[in-house]
């Protein structure tokens, strides 16, 4: 049995965009033609997909480095405290 195809619509709800962005850039997607008939395999939509899949590189969400391996120390320990203030701050009157 083929694997299913998908027309522009079918893809485009799919992949959660509007039809004309799939058509606006058909030359750089992955798909297949025949004569003038344009379609998207399940594989197609999942390599599209990860194209356009991005992982964020700061803020809270962002993957921390792996630590080397046989390295054995953290990948933080390079950091060190600041030093303590000579003076206290003067109470705000």
């Amino acid at each position: 049995m083929s694997e299913p195809r998908h027309t522009y619509p079918e893809a485009a709800e799919i992949l959660r965009v509007e039809e004309s962005w799939l058509r606006r850039h058909i030359k750089r997607l992955p798909h297949s033609k025949k004569g003038r008939v344009v379609t998207f395999s399940d594989a197609d939509l999942e390599r599209i997909d990860a194209l356009h899949h991005h992982e964020p590189t700061t803020g809270p969400l962002a993957a921390a480095p792996a630590p080397a391996p046989g390295n054995g120390s953290h990948p933080l320990s390079h950091l060190r405290p600041l030093p303590r203030r000579s003076k206290a701050l003067a109470p705000i009157s």
